[in-house]
């Protein structure tokens, strides 16, 4: 693995597994820089500075390591937090909608719940993840939102894959993996 970008002050403690979950994918864990208070708090106040002036109304995050970010800056935006479930984790009457995607080691499907007295529609969203590689599940979180008329504003990650895609997001370490 390769550092390209670090926009964090503190030193990168990423721990690495290959062959899993599957044969031939290397995992990269990135719970060292949550389990770090000074690192994780970094992470915050760097997320917060990149959506601060971007009117959001909510922050979308998928499971499970996206909640971990998504959370802390959605309170501290004071915005509303979408948790962007696996199929089967919410009963089937609080799900707007239900969408497949690939992923690097095979296809999974998520569900987008419900909102509270509102639409999706008009709305405004910014999805922050954990890792982007491949892009498929923050890029079909995006597509979902705009077929319900909401608007996606922006997507940010811990980590970005740089080889894996071309697409422009905010990230705050970009790698290779070779």
């Amino acid at each position: 693995m390769k550092i390209l970008k670090n926009q964090l002050k503190s030193k990168l403690n990423l721990r690495t597994q290959m062959d899993f979950p599957v044969k031939g994918v290397e995992f990269i864990d990135i719970n060292p820089l949550v389990l770090q208070k000074e690192i994780f708090n970094e992470i915050i106040d760097k997320f917060i500075e990149e959506i601060k002036n971007k009117n959001i109304d909510y922050i979308v995050a998928p499971e499970a390591r996206g909640f971990l970010f998504g959370s802390a800056i959605a309170d501290k935006l004071k915005v509303g937090l979408i948790p962007v479930r696996k199929k089967g984790k919410m009963p089937p009457t609080t799900v707007e909608k239900e969408f497949t995607y690939e992923k690097e080691y095979g296809k999974d499907i998520l569900e987008l719940p419900k909102l509270v007295n509102e639409e999706y529609k008009n709305k405004n969203f910014y999805i922050i993840d954990d890792i982007y590689a491949t892009g498929n599940t923050a890029q079909s979180i995006k597509k979902t939102i705009e077929e319900l008329e909401g608007n996606v504003l922006g997507i940010g990650v811990v980590l970005n894959i740089v080889e894996l895609n071309q697409d422009k997001i905010f990230s705050l370490i970009d790698i290779n993996e070779k």
